[in-house]
């Protein structure tokens, strides 16, 4: 897995999030600090690798899943993405 197909992958969750956004402005924050510390741990490849990406993925998956299927998959995607680069 590449960090450019995982850019990818966040950059389709950026344009949903722009599309169907969640019910309440906490959650898309949540979302988008999500992003954003994905893309941080990309961007710092030294920094220490830190398990709470996958799991903070995972709980936004179990949240969005009935409410934003969609997004729940593209997250699911990310998490996969994440795990197989060992992040």
């Amino acid at each position: 897995m590449t960090t450019s197909h995982l850019q990818e992958q966040l950059d389709h969750l950026r344009h949903q999030l722009d599309q169907d956004p969640p019910a309440s402005p906490e959650d898309r924050e949540e979302l988008e600090l999500l992003i954003r510390d994905i893309e941080f741990q990309l961007a710092n490849e030294d920094a220490t690798r830190d398990g709470s990406l996958v799991e903070g993925v995972n709980l936004a998956v179990e949240r969005f899943e009935v409410s934003h299927p969609t997004m729940a998959g593209t997250l699911r995607s990310i998490m996969n993405s994440l795990s197989s680069m060992g992040i």
